[in-house]
């Protein structure tokens, strides 16, 4: 337990030294009147399309002189953040009213595009001394609603701030346009415009510890925990009725079983043997596909690692909010730190499946999730500079990734796998496994691979899936989700139905005499993930109005990656709660 602890204590202190370095200029946030509190505009974007972001002066706003790029941390910069100085000067405790920052005269094209930026519900995102600011870069006045060629475009000229301080440092910030000072950009004609901006400072009594509370406050709201307890309530019933169910009509059967086979031993040797008993001999006959199974199973115990280990970080706090750059540093780091874990696990596995050329299953290993994810990342990328998107990560962290991946990662798994190979670890096989195979009995259609599969992960999808639509609302949206606990406790209701409903199709699969299980509860155990995906599809066109095609390549692009790493993980979780099951029942008997 020690060396755990000792990971996460480092992963945890490099990801806070990450995320101290993506903070503002003024390190200890406390500044006397007049001092300059660093204000940064971060990027701009339609509202529906989360990943779809530009730069904040790719529209064609007054740009003020020497403006200056702030040097990002790597997770902001996988987070699409593209920080530069803002032209607003809003000093401490410096009041201005109506103060124009810029005239200028909008031509045409200019005009064109504010135009189509208000038409998309653009909106811009800035940082003040860390604080986000949100706001809408103008409106549509939709007077005849059916007609859209009689739609009015408005920019908006005059951004109203409201800052809250307490003594030397800034307690909360928020941006109000006015509604009644505005560029009006229906025609395609020059315009000029007066851009000003009105700075009010209010003193509160929040203390400087509690001012990022408001923005996690919004997941906490009463009604909206109701709704979250009332989904694990939900699940934890569902759950436990259901396996309640299943576990007393195994135990009962097992009994049954157990109890006719011991008969069946005291009256006769020679009595022809029938259900799971039948098949000893072929029980533990190695699967086909060895290394990539192997391969599968190191994965996902990979995976499973880096999960727990998120959600213990999570749970002492690392990924507060509007933090989103240290959720994508954990994962890059803890991920490359534990693909030894992966390496061992796959290649200790591979030699107890009696493999021989453990060097090909290593690379199978190390590209069987990578490999997906690179070509996906490939192809998003691509699409990302083909849109100027700030999604496009520059080349300088791509290098930074491809020397993680080669100078971290690959010696891991390296070193996982020697070690692995080493162990010389027999496979534990209470029964001997005969020379050649039975053959299968004819099954119904019910009782092959896909109507297992629908039945092994609905279960488990119905168990998570009322908290899905809020991490969904999260990762691809602009709500905030904070409560990591109940999150956890979701997850291990879905550890734990995914473990059960595998063991219970595993016993159903071996009563019919059908020995081909290891492919089966791996598969059975994984297919939550493809209900993820296909609720993907659900939440793209019922919940979400994202729309155009780098939105939807971006959506189903990474989810995609995601749900597999899913499948990998529960495949590997189903597997192993069958291989324990299987191993105890048969151990409960005589094997010849």
């Amino acid at each position: 337990m020690r060396i755990p602890t000792k990971l996460l204590l480092f992963v945890g202190a490099l990801i806070f030294s990450g995320a101290v370095n993506v903070r503002s200029d003024a390190s200890d946030h406390r500044y006397k009147e007049g001092d300059v509190v660093p204000l940064y505009a971060n990027k701009v974007g339609p509202f529906h399309n989360p990943s779809e972001t530009y730069r904040y002066f790719d529209l064609p706003f007054c740009i003020p002189e020497g403006v200056k790029e702030k040097k990002e941390a790597f997770g902001e910069v996988l987070n699409g953040d593209r920080l530069v100085s803002a032209p607003y000067k809003l000093n401490f405790r410096d009041e201005k009213d109506s103060e124009v920052y810029c005239k200028k005269k909008l031509s045409k094209e200019e005009v064109k595009q504010f135009r189509k930026a208000v038409e998309k519900d653009y909106y811009f995102q800035m940082y003040y001394d860390d604080l986000p600011i949100w706001g809408f870069i103008g409106k549509v006045d939709k007077e005849i609603k059916s007609d859209p060629s009689k739609h009015r475009y408005f920019l908006y000229k005059h951004i109203q701030f409201e800052i809250l301080y307490n003594k030397d440092r800034v307690i909360e910030i928020s941006a109000r346009m006015d509604p009644h000072s505005l560029v009006d950009l229906t025609e395609d004609k020059e315009v000029d415009a007066e851009f000003m901006y009105t700075v009010k400072w209010k003193e509160t009594e929040t203390p400087f510890e509690k001012r990022m509370e408001k923005y996690s406050m919004s997941s906490s709201l009463p009604h909206h925990l109701e709704i979250h307890w009332f989904s694990i309530i939900n699940s934890c019933i569902t759950v436990l009725l259901l396996t309640g169910f299943l576990a007393t009509i195994l135990m009962r059967v097992l009994k049954n079983d157990f109890m006719k086979y011991a008969q069946d031993e005291e009256a006769a040797d020679d009595q022809e043997e029938t259900g799971w008993k039948y098949i000893h001999g072929d029980v533990f006959r190695f699967p086909t596909h060895n290394s990539l199974f192997a391969a599968s199973l190191g994965c996902g115990t990979q995976l499973f690692t880096l999960t727990v280990f998120i959600f213990m970080l999570a749970l002492v706090g690392v990924f507060y909010p509007y933090n989103r750059g240290a959720l994508f540093t954990a994962l890059v780091v803890i991920y490359a730190l534990t693909s030894g874990i992966a390496g061992y696990t796959s290649s200790s596995f591979y030699f107890q499946l009696e493999g021989k050329s453990w060097v090909r299953n290593l690379l199978l290993t190390g590209c069987l999730f990578c490999g997906p994810l690179f070509l996906t990342f490939c192809f998003l990328n691509t699409v990302a500079i083909t849109y100027t998107a700030t999604a496009a990560l520059p080349f300088g962290t791509i290098v930074v990734i491809v020397l993680i991946w080669t100078l971290v990662t690959s010696p891991l798994l390296v070193l996982g796998g020697i070690a692995g190979k080493n162990s010389k670890a027999e496979f534990q096989a209470p029964c001997r496994t005969t020379k050649y195979p039975r053959e299968v009995p004819p099954l119904p259609w019910y009782r092959s691979a896909v109507p297992q599969m629908a039945m092994a992960g609905f279960l488990p999808f119905s168990a998570i899936y009322i908290e899905l639509y809020y991490i969904f609302a999260s990762v691809w949206g602009h709500r905030i989700y904070t409560i990591y606990s109940i999150l956890f406790i979701v997850f291990i209701i879905l550890i734990i139905v995914t473990a059960f409903i595998t063991v219970a199709l595993t016993y159903f699969q071996l009563a019919a005499e059908d020995h081909q299980w290891w492919w089966r509860s791996f598969l059975c155990g994984g297919s939550t993930g493809l209900f993820i995906y296909a609720y993907c599809l659900y939440y793209y066109y019922a919940r979400s109005d994202m729309s155009g095609f780098m939105q939807t390549s971006f959506f189903f692009g990474y989810m995609a990656c995601i749900c597999y790493g899913f499948f990998l993980m529960l495949g590997t979780v189903g597997f192993r709660a069958a291989l324990l099951f299987v191993r105890h029942i048969y151990r409960s008997i005589k094997c010849e």
